[in-house]
């Protein structure tokens, strides 16, 4: 009983979750607003210049985060609880974890290698597949999507090492 006790208990409130979210988003508004006033946001001859839109529309999401912020802060009520468990937590990164690794290891032994190995991880740790059905589906899948994009739509993707030795 303990056991799950503990895995219920909140690791991050509501209202923590919020402000960092706001916060994360002040940071991206702040970038497009810089770099809109980089490309120009008045007026030209021809209309707005490239970074008109842009700049108001990083103006918004800054202001609806400060306004986040402010209501979190300065709110009632609201924003008590949790957001996410322990429990919760754990699926989450059950997935993010591997997703990241998948990702990183894409630059470096390509997409379709990273593709089996990741597919092959999932079936094994999550699924609990036999041997024989995981070495199947991590090559078919892999192969069946080189074959769509590099052969058919001529889309190429990142290749590692293996594709080399085969001339791709």
């Amino acid at each position: 009983m303990q056991h799950n006790e503990e895995a219920d208990k909140g690791l991050v409130s509501n209202k923590s979750a919020d402000i960092v979210v706001a916060l994360i988003l002040i940071g991206v508004g702040a970038l497009v607003v810089t770099d809109s006033l980089r490309l120009g946001i008045g007026w030209a001859d021809d209309g707005p210049k490239s970074g008109y839109f842009p700049f108001y529309t990083g103006v918004a999401i800054i202001l609806a985060s400060l306004g986040t912020i402010g209501f979190t802060v300065f709110g009632r009520g609201k924003g008590t609880g949790q957001f996410v468990s322990r429990g919760q937590l754990t699926h989450v990164l059950k997935v993010f974890v591997p997703s990241a690794v998948y990702v990183l290891l894409i630059g470096f032994i390509g997409i379709y290698v990273a593709s089996a190995l990741f597919i092959a991880g999932f079936m094994r740790w999550i699924g609990r597949f036999r041997w024989h059905t995981i070495i199947s589906v991590s090559i078919a899948v892999p192969f069946a999507l080189f074959l769509m994009f590099e052969i058919w739509f001529k889309v190429p993707l990142p290749k590692g090492p293996l594709e080399s030795l085969f001339g791709y």
